[in-house]
């Protein structure tokens, strides 16, 4: 059962880049909300609450109620986070699309796997957990959208895999990924190779100085 977490959002009524700059330094982040066959309206959410609610969620594809404080009385808007726009460089969000959804429709979304247990192929055979799907793409009642998948990896041996096919679902969600995709598996542990040791120093011969004679015919000293 999904948790649905509750934001705050007001109107927003300017638009274009001087607009958004305003917003941003008085503590808003820009927000559009569409869908459901409601038309798309401009929102400003508080930053520090946005931040807040993308810390308590396992993913930033996560339902949501919106409560939009209209001039009109207030308004509650159930909606799933599309899509979160990200600073390139401070990580800070700059923009967040909400897909506003009905309680009695299918809807699709994004969910991710999350690993339980320990692998006995990695506990005692010293082999390598390795996850291949991180995220699934997953259908299902807003009321029935999960968190995360969860798969238990406890049994997996060296060489053992667990597919879409396998996976234990929660109720009322199915899974759109090709059901013969591995999500994780165990691989065999790598070994390197020893280098091979090194010929170039066999049959060196040792360096022969040849010490020029004296030019009157005696020999040197040394000899």
């Amino acid at each position: 059962m999904a948790i649905q977490l509750k934001i705050n959002a007001q109107p927003r009524t300017e638009s274009g880049r001087n607009a958004i700059k305003k917003i941003k330094s008085a503590g808003f982040v820009p927000a559009v909300i569409y869908g459901a066959k409601d038309p798309a309206r401009n929102l400003q959410l508080v930053e520090r609450d946005l931040d807040r609610l993308l810390a308590h969620a396992s993913s930033e594809s996560v339902l949501v109620e919106v409560a939009i404080q209209d001039a009109s009385g207030p308004q509650t808007r159930t909606a799933l986070v599309q899509e979160v726009q990200h600073h390139p460089v401070s990580g800070k969000v700059l923009h967040v699309d909400l897909h506003a959804v009905a309680m009695d429709e299918l809807l699709t979304a994004e969910t991710s796997v999350e690993t339980v247990g320990d692998a006995a192929g990695v506990a005692t055979g010293g082999g390598v957990l390795e996850v291949t799907l991180r995220t699934l793409e997953i259908e299902c009642l807003p009321g029935d959208l999960p968190e995360s998948i969860t798969v238990d990896v406890s049994a997996l041996q060296i060489g053992d895999s667990i597919h879409v096919r396998d996976l234990k679902l929660p109720k009322g969600v199915t899974v759109l990924n090709d059901a013969d995709l591995t999500v994780v598996s165990v691989a065999a542990p790598t070994v390197e190779e020893e280098p091979e040791p090194s010929t170039a120093a066999e049959g060196a011969q040792p360096e022969v100085i040849n010490e020029a004679k004296p030019a009157d015919g005696t020999t040197s000293a040394a000899s």
